[in-house]
């Protein structure tokens, strides 16, 4: 089939070569302007770079909503638009242009996780699995049925960065798999069910900031998710900033105040946690490294050089 690409960093790298790889022919790229979010610049292989190694047309844009785009769609004549991370709202005459329509790759289980960074938060809400699903695009941000989806599990150690390799080695089979599907002249596939869609914002900065009131389970999982290279969650001692790179559930429970500096435990420094931590029946979160405002790394033993005072999510 004649495939049309939108995509951006390595998610729509990663697809670009298997398309490129494949028994389809790639006919034009659309990809976005290199960008400087935090988010953005993480896993940031260059669509454009590839497509043009390949001799592929690329279009450069940041929304597909203007007029010359549109003629040079209807000129390359796809059979087909597959999209992977492209990060605006794609309009029906162009996702509708094509003569099979176009299938959407998400690094998601759908119906749950639609929308933004859906690994880091499915993470941070103990999901058991993540995957990729390749579905039909409609009116509705990732709603349209589903073509074909795999998933793995999710490991009690895992960070999203483990996470991201895990899943961005389905995108290939996910994709070429689906478009088999289409290709072979199937049309029917399954539909969504739409009473268990969720859906997720963009991360930004604040989005790291750690509440005290959370489960230490939570926060645990919220500082794996938020693990290099992403932006590392962070919370305030003493009126500076702190950013807490690695963190376990403590095996005692501790009881008072959320964010209270209380023990050391191993190798790490318990912290309350937990909006009913004066009951006495939560675990604590026991930060093993951190560093400093300053830049500097270093254990949770070395930091707090003494117990008592407060952890705090402002200044």
């Amino acid at each position: 089939m004649r495939v049309v690409m939108f995509g951006y960093q390595t998610w729509g790298h990663r697809t670009l070569q298997a398309l490129l790889d494949s028994e389809h022919d790639v006919v034009l790229v659309v990809t976005h302007p290199k960008s400087e979010h935090a988010y953005e610049k993480i896993w940031s292989d260059s669509v454009a770079e590839l497509a043009e190694e390949h001799g592929v047309p690329v279009l450069l844009r940041n929304r597909p909503d203007d007029d010359e785009l549109f003629e040079r769609l209807k000129e390359a004549d796809p059979d087909i638009i597959v999209a992977n991370n492209w990060r605006t709202w794609i309009p029906p005459r162009i996702f509708g242009l094509p003569r099979h329509g176009t299938l959407n790759v998400h690094d998601a289980l759908l119906p749950k996780y639609a929308g933004f960074s859906p690994l880091i938060w499915a993470l941070i809400n103990g999901e058991p699995e993540v995957g990729v699903t390749a579905h039909m695009m409609n009116d509705e941000l990732d709603a349209g049925d589903i073509v074909r989806q795999e998933a793995v599990p999710v490991g009690p150690a895992d960070t999203a960065t483990d996470l991201f390799h895990k899943t961005v080695d389905l995108i290939a089979p996910v994709t070429i798999g689906a478009l088999g599907l289409i290709a072979a002249g199937q049309t029917e596939f399954t539909k969504q069910d739409r009473s268990r869609a969720s859906f997720f914002h963009k991360r930004s900065i604040e989005d790291s900031r750690i509440d005290w009131t959370w489960p230490a389970e939570d926060l645990e999982r919220l500082v794996r998710a938020q693990s290099e290279p992403y932006p590392s969650t962070y919370t305030f001692h003493k009126g500076k900033r702190l950013e807490i790179l690695a963190a376990v559930v403590s095996q005692g429970r501790y009881g008072g105040t959320p964010g209270r500096i209380f023990y050391r435990e191993g190798d790490g420094v318990a912290i309350v946690a937990g909006a009913d931590a004066r009951t006495g029946r939560n675990r604590g979160l026991a930060i093993t490294r951190v560093r400093t405002e300053d830049g500097r790394e270093m254990g949770a033993t070395e930091y707090f050089t003494s117990m008592g005072g407060y952890l705090t999510s402002r200044p």
